[in-house]
């Protein structure tokens, strides 16, 4: 099985639509191909998937360590002819960077460069990050946003040592929306098959995909039986392993909110808990009227709720059922947009007030700039759905509201079940809010930090 890891100079210099692109060359080629993306990014592995039809996981050595990371990516990959792992940031940024992710799994790398405004110092650029590189180094490079023939003829003979695997034009022809935490989600559908099709094409005429992965001839996809006359089987993102006829009895059955304001998990989390004896049943606070009955827990992830307040405000029956679960003592555990979400409401930034659950006695606000974000490790100060106290947790944290204390609000059996610490060991805070057995926090926690979690998880709803 081959594998690559596209990384990138920098943060917008391409490496996502490039991948994209590859993702879908490889597919259009006929090719089976596992999705990664290095670090906690929610957005691209969404993104990923959409163009595949298999769930991207990320690979983040921070929150998981090596041998975690080493085992999801031989897992996942384990049934795929390549793999491909989208880096985050510059290839060298950060104390645990794309470079470090790469050697940790012995993949070579490819480099995207932004070309826009320069010609032969792309050489130069090429030259120094190449420097850096441990072995295997930098397997070869791409070009983003060539002008011409001619520009890319240019730069690629300014490269020294370095196999120029090919380039994307200026204008491909398709370009991702974004908002403030970064591309449209796939939820969103942001592209048209028209679109998926055409970057396709835009890949399959520049870069060499056969030098990027040494690839062998490619069955088509109706051999292989995965083309019908309607078109690919793509799997519901909820599909993971211990689903399926001749399996035990669950030990619990968790409803996950998944809909397009509740879109951010990590894939491993729900595979942890079902490999933990969990069946998992998803539901839609904005479409459905209920929480789903004869469930023993509710698990609603982050996402986008301040874009579908009006939505989710609207949906009376549901908030008052949620509202119900909670007030009865049934597990909850909810995370940012979650989190939101069960609070008394969110403020928009032009005043508007949208009522939610209310389980928690404050409201949130939407802020017009970033309040936080990095990685965070909690402490736990006593027993709650994550773990035991003193368990240690990690996770990241990325959003753009604050909690507004709620003066004529009751608090009577409010604690806070998180000492919460960054990245580098500094304490911030304590958070991680819980009323009965319902947890509300900021915090994105990626169960593979901890493996203990799913299965505390199952014990604390049993």
């Amino acid at each position: 099985m081959q594998g690559v890891v596209i990384a990138g100079t920098h943060s917008g210099c391409g490496k996502t639509t490039v991948t994209l692109g590859v993702l879908a060359a490889l597919a259009k080629k006929g090719f089976s191909v596992q999705p990664f993306k290095a670090g906690p990014d929610f957005i691209d592995t969404g993104l990923h998937g959409l163009i595949t039809g298999r769930p991207s996981r990320n690979l983040d050595l921070w929150m998981c360590g090596r041998e975690y990371v080493a085992e999801c990516f031989r897992r996942n990959s384990a049934g795929a002819d390549t793999a491909v792992v989208e880096g985050v940031m510059g290839l060298y940024d950060g104390d645990l960077s794309t470079a470090e992710l790469a050697g940790a799994l012995g993949l070579p790398v490819v480099l995207v460069v932004d070309a826009f405004g320069m010609a032969e110092s792309a050489g130069a650029v090429v030259s120094g990050f190449a420097s850096l590189a441990r072995p295997p180094g930098i397997s070869g490079v791409i070009f983003n946003r060539i002008a011409s023939e001619r520009h890319y003829e240019r730069v690629r003979g300014s490269v020294r040592d370095v196999p120029v695997l090919g380039y994307l034009p200026k204008n491909p022809g398709v370009e991702i929306p974004h908002r403030h935490l970064g591309l449209v989600v796939a939820e969103e559908r942001p592209f048209s098959p028209e679109d998926v099709d055409e970057l396709a094409d835009a890949v399959l005429g520049h870069i060499d995909l056969d030098a990027m992965f040494n690839l062998p001839p490619a069955p088509s996809r109706r051999e292989r039986g995965e083309l019908t006359e309607e078109g690919p089987s793509i799997p519901s993102p909820l599909t993971g392993e211990g689903q399926g006829g001749g399996t035990p009895a669950p030990k619990a059955r968790i409803a996950v909110a998944r809909d397009r304001a509740f879109c951010f998990y990590y894939e491993d989390n729900l595979d942890l808990l079902r490999q933990a004896g969990a069946e998992i049943i998803s539901f839609s606070p904005m479409s459905d009227t209920a929480v789903p009955t004869g469930v023993d827990a509710l698990y609603i992830g982050g996402g986008y709720p301040e874009l579908y307040a009006k939505e989710l405000s609207g949906n009376k029956s549901m908030v008052e059922s949620v509202a119900d679960f909670a007030g009865r003592g049934m597990a909850v555990y909810a995370e940012c947009g979650g989190f939101m979400y069960l609070t008394q409401g969110i403020y928009e930034p032009d005043g508007a007030f949208y009522p939610m659950a209310g389980v928690f006695p404050f409201k949130t606000k939407m802020t017009r700039r970033r309040a936080r974000l990095g990685y965070r490790e909690a402490v736990l100060k006593e027993d709650c759905i994550p773990g035991r106290k003193g368990a240690v947790i990690r996770g990241h944290e990325f959003h753009y509201s604050t909690i507004i204390n709620s003066a004529d609000a009751p608090v009577s059996g409010l604690a806070r079940s998180y000492s919460v610490r960054d990245g580098s060991g500094r304490y911030i805070h304590d958070e991680g809010y819980r009323i009965k057995n319902t947890l509300g926090s900021y915090i994105h926690i990626h169960f593979g930090s901890n493996p203990g979690i799913a299965e505390n998880f199952i014990g604390f709803v049993n």
